[in-house]
């Protein structure tokens, strides 16, 4: 399906393009919200609120809520805005994050909230079809769950060295993907529609700057634990990319008291000490498991099994461990911990939280270690959030930039 708009374009020196961005962002944290009191948020002059706001009704980013409209005062009645939600027929993104042993699949409104969720396993696939194998499965999904809502595209977050620029994920050694075209594979895979890609962590990273804590807008470190592990740094709302986008790379950071041996010849590197893989590997050689799969250790410590859950603490303290050094050398106002039993249990948080604070030398509070905002659907709405981010940045050209998608004189 397209979405055609006929709002009047923005031109000029960049200022209204500015505002519509300062607009929308107003309504993303207040909606709804009546004009006047974006004004009263933004600082920006009514008129400009009101040209903003009428430009972006006409693009369908935001829509009127007469029902809410707040009277008894002297001239017309404010009638408040919102943003244009999934629930209502507003405009949705697709997100897939593309995992080692499966893919998940997601559909995200405005605000990114997950309207829909699908989890494709595909362990054991030949890699170098899984770009195509990914792209049905979301056709399917976008079919069933789209409901007549209009589409601004697709996100799609994978691990590794990822060039969102170029669409390229530089290398992926559990995929063995090198310089491997992944966007525009998966571009021709949905019939042209547009797909952005972005490592993982950078996603989730831009996912809490928009929709997560206020401290996140300020500065972040995001650290992930999966199969793969990696980490991004937010700072004033951005996340770092670094030359080539190679910023982020942590799976041989040291991890204090560590002495896992590491495919790189080392001992006590992140990856090795703390990857799903690790936990898997462990727990299957200790017996606890019947196959090496670290969703087989959490469901096994959650039916009560000690060992399991004493391997999952052990996990969460070399994390926290690694946390403290990153807290030291960055002193961010937040660090995001995307790790799967913290996510789903608080107490391997506190494990994390504890080791981290007792190690590091800037950090004595711990509230300053969080999960993501998003609990278990953290992934489908980060990839979605690779979409949804530059539109929030810029409407007017994220819009232009979006196949399906008119932005009319």
């Amino acid at each position: 399906m397209t979405f055609t708009s006929h709002s009047p374009r923005m031109a000029g020196d960049g200022r209204r393009e500015a505002n519509a961005a300062t607009v929308l962002r107003t309504v993303l944290d207040h909606g709804p919200v009546a004009r006047s009191a974006i004004a009263r948020l933004s600082g920006l002059s009514p008129a400009a609120v009101s040209r903003q706001a009428t430009d972006l009704l006409g693009l369908g980013l935001l829509r009127e809520l007469p029902e809410h409209a707040e009277g008894g005062g002297v001239g017309r009645p404010q009638i408040p805005v919102d943003l244009h939600l999934g629930a209502t027929g507003g405009p949705v993104a697709g997100g897939v994050h593309l995992g080692v042993p499966a893919s998940s699949l997601g559909l995200v409104d405005l605000r990114g909230r997950l309207l829909a969720r699908r989890t494709f396993g595909h362990e054991g696939a030949d890699v170098r079809v899984l770009p195509g194998l990914v792209a049905r499965e979301l056709r399917a999904f976008l079919a069933e769950h789209l409901d007549g809502r209009p589409l601004l595209g697709v996100g799609a977050a994978v691990g590794g060295w990822v060039d969102p620029d170029r669409g390229h994920v530089m290398r992926h050694d559990a995929f063995a993907w090198y310089h491997r075209p992944l966007g525009a594979e998966l571009t021709g895979g949905l019939g042209g529609r547009t797909v952005r890609i972005d490592n993982h962590a950078r996603a989730i990273a831009q996912s809490e700057i928009l929709f997560g804590r206020p401290e996140a807008r300020r500065s972040l470190v995001h650290l992930f634990i999966g199969n793969v592990v990696d980490a991004a740094l937010g700072i004033a709302g951005v996340v770092h990319q670094g030359p080539g986008s190679a910023a982020g790379d942590v799976a041989h950071l040291p991890v204090p008291d560590s002495t896992t041996p590491c495919p790189c010849g080392r001992s006590g590197c992140l990856e090795a000490t703390a990857s799903n893989t690790w936990v898997a590997e462990t727990a299957y050689r200790r017996g606890l498991v019947p196959e090496p799969d670290v969703f087989l250790v959490v469901d096994a410590a959650a039916a009560g099994d000690r060992r399991a859950d004493r391997l999952l603490r052990e996990r969460a303290r070399a994390v926290g461990r690694a946390v403290a050094l990153l807290l030291d050398v960055l002193n961010p106002d937040l660090v995001v911990v995307t790790e799967q039993a913290s996510v789903l249990n608080p107490d391997y948080l506190e494990e994390i939280r504890g080791a981290a604070v007792d190690l590091s030398h800037v950090c004595d509070d711990p509230e300053r270690i969080v999960s993501p905002h998003a609990g278990p659907a953290t992934l489908p709405v980060a990839a979605g959030t690779i979409l949804l981010n530059p539109l929030f940045r810029n409407p007017i050209q994220g819009l232009e930039g979006l196949s399906g998608w008119e932005v009319s004189d």
